[in-house]
């Protein structure tokens, strides 16, 4: 792909023109040439400056999967915007906090998600767009409709910020996530070639796109001058259906949707002689669900670990390390080697010392690919690079995660910060226990994942009741669906008479967890 592309606007600017007639996007019955893509984000850039967004504003996106979204992020690529894509699947008052954090001029909206805007009071919204039919606001077509379609083209540099995605905090907020031009095009040439991306890829982004597997893994396939085909809803048959219907050759899938898929009736009979290879990551996965789905396909499977905070993945375990029953088979129970210019330290997270080959410790990182930094957020930033950062924007980055090195290779262990993968979504349980220490019936709380088969782990609440009281577990369970996004929520509710505390007051998670966790190697499932 040309050098040319140094920005999200320039993505549709240096494709239109280089292969103009060509599908860039495809979304059930609906596709658009680089042409289309190009005049229509034109079309959107110039509604976002009617509407008073200028350079480093942001504009916030809130639907499931669809076209729009693209169209949206380039346009406000193209007025130097920074899209805000929140998470569908959160209560309003968790989306309410992130818009007004973000402090978001424009908001395009999903028709069925245009209930929750009156739970919320929005601060800095001047302009509520909406995707399908509304009586209340101007819907997408109407706000396009009539604007002029040149572009405006206002610079965007190379350190601007051009995402913001958000991430649970440890805290029980939300952090914003600025991922800048430089972060994305700095890492997009050498995570093509790795990853089989050319300008024949057809592209599938079943990944949801407020997540950067899913809106960043589209921008991987446009970068290339490929095609992409969007789902709008997570579904492993469909999936499955549309590998054969589009020729599809690239596609990320977490390790749950890989295990759904094995399950289909239809997968058996698939022809996927198109596929070039899947990238998976966002959670463990097993031996029998990889080495299925290896069988199944036939492709080359490529295994990434990453964070929003580091625009994706920095480490890579090659289709040449997936060797199941070799003699590099246990190579498949690692997150793979660095790759492009990513350093990695193995540190204690007491001491800040690193520790030796082989021995535990909180993984950090040094690399471009490396967030400008949390937003509005000074605490966070001093907390996520502890050293600082140099004059040109690179610090070691802690994640969180604890793993060891081993001959080159990452192996994740546990998690420095308590946090529960389901199903490849993050949940921290400071959010959950926030919301059920408001409840009046409860004393105290803790917090936990547990393994679940299909999930790989589930939440779990252990309470003490209050005085007098004596909550079930589906009140509490109720409770938090009314507050929470019901994947954070716990499936299960324990009680006991004292939560286990240190003498500082921390609660004793990993006591907490020992007896559920019995008979795994890890305490990740």
């Amino acid at each position: 792909m040309s050098n040319a592309i140094r920005s999200i606007g320039d993505i549709t600017r240096v494709n239109a023109h280089e292969r103009p007639d060509k599908t860039a996007l495809s979304c059930e019955d609906r596709s658009w040439t680089y042409t289309e893509l190009e005049t229509e984000s034109n079309q959107v850039a110039n509604a976002m400056q009617a509407a008073g967004v200028g350079s480093q504003d942001r504009v916030a996106f809130l639907d499931k999967n669809s076209p729009e979204y693209f169209t949206f992020l380039f346009g406000a690529g193209k007025v130097n915007a920074v899209t805000v894509a929140v998470n569908w699947r959160l209560a309003p008052p968790e989306m309410e906090y992130i818009l007004n954090n973000a402090e978001a001029r424009v908001l395009l909206i999903g028709h069925e998600f245009v209930g929750h805007l009156d739970k919320m009071d929005l601060s800095s919204v001047t302009k509520i767009v909406v995707i399908g039919s509304s009586d209340a606001h101007p819907t997408y077509e109407e706000w396009i409709d009539g604007q002029a379609t040149d572009d405006p083209a206002v610079e965007s540099g190379w350190e601007d910020t051009c995402y913001q995605l958000y991430t649970s905090g440890t805290t029980g907020l939300p952090k914003g996530v600025e991922l800048t031009n430089k972060n994305f095009f700095e890492m997009l040439p050498a995570a093509s070639a790795e990853w089989y991306f050319d300008e024949d890829s057809v592209n599938l982004v079943a990944m949801p796109l407020f997540h950067i597997a899913g809106s960043g893994w589209g921008v991987v396939g446009l970068y290339n001058g490929g095609s992409n085909v969007l789902l709008r809803d997570i579904d492993p048959a469909a999936v499955i259906d549309l590998i054969p219907e589009y020729g599809i050759t690239n596609a990320l899938l977490v390790p749950a949707v890989l295990q759904f898929m094995l399950m289909m009736p239809n997968m058996a009979g698939t022809d996927f002689s198109t596929m070039r290879a899947i990238v998976y990551g966002a959670s463990p996965i097993t031996a029998e669900v990889l080495v299925g789905s290896m069988d199944a396909m036939g492709c080359k499977f490529v295994q990434a670990y990453g964070l929003t905070e580091t625009t994706g993945g920095v480490t890579i375990l090659r289709a040449d390390d997936h060797d199941p029953g070799g003699p590099r088979a246990d190579l498949l129970r690692s997150a793979g080697q660095p790759w492009g210019d990513v350093e990695l330290r193995i540190v204690n997270p007491e001491t800040l010392q690193d520790v030796s080959d082989g021995e535990v410790g909180e993984i950090w990182c040094k690399t471009i690919q490396n967030m400008k930094g949390y937003w509005a957020n000074d605490e966070a930033n001093a907390e996520a690079f502890p050293e600082g950062l140099d004059e040109d924007g690179r610090g070691w980055f802690r994640t969180g995660d604890a793993g060891y090195m081993r001959e080159g290779y990452l192996f994740i262990h546990d998690r420095v910060k308590d946090m529960i993968v389901s199903g490849g979504e993050n949940v921290y349980p400071a959010e959950i226990e926030n919301a059920l220490m408001a409840h009046p019936e409860i004393a105290d709380v803790a917090v936990i994942g547990v393994p679940h088969e299909k999930w790989g782990e589930t939440v779990k609440a252990i309470i003490t009741p209050a005085a007098d009281a004596d909550p079930t577990e589906a009140a509490l369970i109720a409770y938090c669906r009314e507050n929470l996004a019901h994947y954070k929520c716990p499936t299960s509710v324990e009680r006991m008479a004292e939560i286990p505390r240190n003498p500082s007051g921390k609660i004793l998670k990993t006591e907490l967890r020992k007896p559920y966790w019995e008979g795994h190697e890890r305490m990740i499932n």
